[in-house]
Parts: C-alpha cells; structure tokens; sequence
C-alpha cells in the first residue's frame, strides 16, 4: 500500500478525519517560520531568446503550500519540502526533489511524496521526469518509501484508490494561492 492502511480502506480520508480517529502519527510537530525565498534576477531575454527554463524557485513554488495530510499545516511550514532540496535541470528535463519527512517512523511519506508528485503531473510540461525521494537518512523505510515514489505502475495503481486520490487532492487543493 502506498498509504496507512485503515486510511486506504475507510471512507474518512481526510487529515482531519484522521485526527478524529485518533491516528495522528506526530501529534506535536515542530512548526517554522515560512521564509521570503528571493528569485536570483533572470537575464534579459532578446528577441531570438524565448526559451524561460525552470528552475528551483518556479518547482519550490508549486509544492511549498501542498497542505500536510495530517495537520493543517503546509510542507514548507513542516520544513518537509525546502528550497534547498531541489534540484532541476532544463536542459535534460530532470528535476530531483528530496523532501524529509517530520519523523523517522512516518506513515504519510508515501502520501507526501504522491501529493508532490500529483502537483508536479498537473502543473508542469510533461517533458520533466520528477524523481522524489526522502532526504537520506530522514526516513526508517526510506529505500521502499523512494520505490515505491517512483515507480509509474504503483504510482498509477495508488491514484486509481479513489478514497487516496480524494486525499491527495485535499492536500494540493488552494496551493496556487
């Protein structure tokens, strides 16, 4: 599964269902201060240049303000998704975000790194492959936690559960805010 299992299979799904259920994994997570990230300034673009490429700031943008599945709290504000931790290359369309999660026994990793993997499907050209892994050392499963992020069937077979994709879309709801 790539969920809590009693999340997967009841049709309470939502974070705050969960609290409700008494299943918070981190009851009292460790909350900071969102900081102003500040774009390096682009070159002047001529005429001939009309290729904008992306980069970290345009991919920390999109993911910053994915909501937590747990607690109403943003990635960003969780220190689970930082500028820092992405890494993008336009000219072979690769991007490689690492995020961490809040403990190391987390359960909703899996639920993170799709709600990050969702937002970047819809938002970006389908041009960029997006590997997203947790920061080594951050997570006990890490190594199955990466796989399972990263394979497209499982991927695909996670977002065919409609109470888990209902769960992701909760997370990523209002993050063009």
């Amino acid at each position: 599964h790539i969920l809590h299992p009693r999340v997967a299979s009841s049709p309470l799904a939502s974070p705050n269902d969960l609290a409700m259920l008494g299943e918070l994994i981190n009851p009292n997570p460790v909350i900071y201060d969102v900081r102003e990230i500040r774009r390096e300034p682009l070159p002047a673009l001529s005429e001939d240049d009309t290729i904008d490429k992306f980069d970290a700031f345009e991919v920390f943008e999109l993911i910053r303000r994915i909501n937590d599945p747990e607690h109403p709290l943003t990635l960003e504000q969780l220190k689970v998704a930082q500028y820092e931790n992405i890494h993008v290359d336009d000219d072979t369309s690769l991007i490689r975000i690492f995020f961490t999660p809040t403990i190391p026994h987390c359960s909703m990793a899996t639920l993170i790194g799709l709600s990050i993997r969702v937002k970047l499907l819809r938002s970006l050209p389908s041009r960029f492959k997006v590997d997203i892994k947790v920061t080594p050392g951050t997570h006990a499963q890490e190594d199955a936690v990466n796989k399972q992020l990263n394979d497209k069937e499982r991927v695909a077979a996670a977002l065919e559960n409609s109470s888990l994709l209902e769960v992701v879309n909760k997370c990523i709801a209002h993050t063009d805010e």
